[in-house]
């Protein structure tokens, strides 16, 4: 490898951030950020690393010299199922996957309480310039999670930051793990099952986290038969993707109150669209897949790269390098 590296990105870093990225690989390399996709396509036959969002179907043919293709997003799978991407490209693919660990893990939280404390009513009642009284003072009881058993399917950055927090609420924890296997334990969780044993955490847990990658093996995971197994009483959050979860099954087990809400920060089409029986549905809280969108989180992208920079010019294993036979 030479010692100097032509680096193009259209990510928006900061002028900090872009000199983190400059220092690490040194003033004989060259950090080009464009701020377009006309420009960044101009940009792409010098380029040996990209990072980007959007990186062009006909990637390998703009950028012949490509090595390296650093996403600054934690899952490549829209990437993958469009074919933009795929294993038998000449580059190889990383993400930034911890980057929005704790910003998605505080998300979710969020979530619990304004669900567990009734925050949507006081704030409707505030716009309202209402004090509660009586009855309206007496629907406003809410529960505590300290106590609770917080179920969380998949244990990747998120779901492990997540397990964190629940401890600080003293809410117990179980988990499912894609490798799990009989004997093995878990130091994040009370409790830990394989993926056969789905519903068994289902019917346990007070709130449902979904915080799986989108693969073959978890389009559609949560049907019918997984929301029947869910308690009447219990939260399902989804901070995965909406395809993991059956969207017509989740309307009816809302309506018919198979369970008691679920805040939903990712959908099976978005934008959903306003026709979508999910923005009227008592007790569903949707949001625009922003779980990860914090002020942090771009600083958190430079740091990452410029780690894998150093990596990649040290010739050293890439952080989060995608593996196409999972799917992440």
């Amino acid at each position: 490898m030479s010692d100097a590296l032509s680096i193009v990105t259209d990510f928006a870093f900061s002028s900090d951030d872009q000199r983190l990225l400059r220092e690490v690989v040194g003033p004989n390399s060259r950090v080009e950020v464009v701020s377009d996709i006309t420009a960044l396509r101009r940009a792409l036959p010098g380029a040996e690393v990209l990072c980007t969002f959007r990186p062009p179907a006909d990637v390998v043919t703009l950028a012949p010299h490509l090595r390296w293709l650093q996403y600054p997003g934690a899952g490549v799978d829209n990437l993958i199922r469009e074919g933009v991407l795929h294993g038998d490209q000449p580059f190889v693919v990383t993400t930034v996957s911890s980057a929005n660990a704790q910003a998605i893990a505080e998300y979710i939280f969020g979530a619990m309480l304004i669900f567990a404390r009734k925050w949507d009513e006081m704030l409707r009642l505030q716009t309202r310039k209402e004090w509660a009284q009586g009855r309206t003072w007496g629907a406003l009881r809410g529960f505590e999670l300290q106590g609770r058993t917080l179920g969380i399917v998949g244990l990747g950055a998120i779901g492990r930051r997540a397990a964190g927090i629940a401890r600080g609420f003293r809410m117990r924890v179980v988990g499912l793990r894609r490798t799990a296997q009989e004997e093995w334990s878990d130091p994040d969780c009370d409790l830990l099952y394989r993926p056969d044993q789905l519903t068994e955490l289902l019917g346990e847990s007070d709130v449902v986290v979904l915080s799986v990658p989108l693969t073959n093996a978890t389009i559609g995971m949560i049907g019918e038969r997984e929301l029947r197994a869910m308690r009447t009483n219990a939260l399902l959050i989804n901070v995965a993707r909406g395809e993991v979860v059956q969207e017509a099954s989740l309307i009816r087990a809302l309506r018919e109150r198979w369970i008691a809400g679920a805040a939903l920060d990712v959908t099976a089409e978005e934008p959903l669209a306003r026709t979508s029986p999910l923005w009227d549905i008592p007790g569903v809280l949707v949001t625009p897949h922003m779980s990860g969108l914090t002020t942090g989180y771009a600083t958190r992208v430079a740091q990452l790269f410029a780690e894998n920079l150093r990596r990649f010019t040290n010739q050293e294993p890439l952080l989060n390098q995608v593996d196409y036979t999972r799917g992440y």
